[in-house]
């Protein structure tokens, strides 16, 4: 599982995707999220805004990322 390192208390699930290297933009993001390819904790979320705190997990791809604060 890889670490995605964040300073604020929250992200946003696109940013994530970008800042993890899984998107290479935010209109790739954008088209993951909405074809339902990225889950959030075991769920497909279609929600580009959502917010992800601490220890969220995001699969995408065969590969999971997790949410931590620096």
């Amino acid at each position: 599982m890889e670490k995605i390192i964040i300073k604020d208390d929250h992200i946003k699930l696109g940013q994530a995707l970008k800042l993890a290297g899984a998107a290479g933009s935010g209109v790739d993001a954008k088209f993951f999220i909405n074809d339902g390819l990225v889950k959030v904790n075991g769920e497909v979320c279609t929600q580009r805004g959502k917010k992800l705190f601490e220890k969220d997990v995001i699969s995408f791809e065969d590969k999971e990322y997790i949410i931590e604060l620096s």
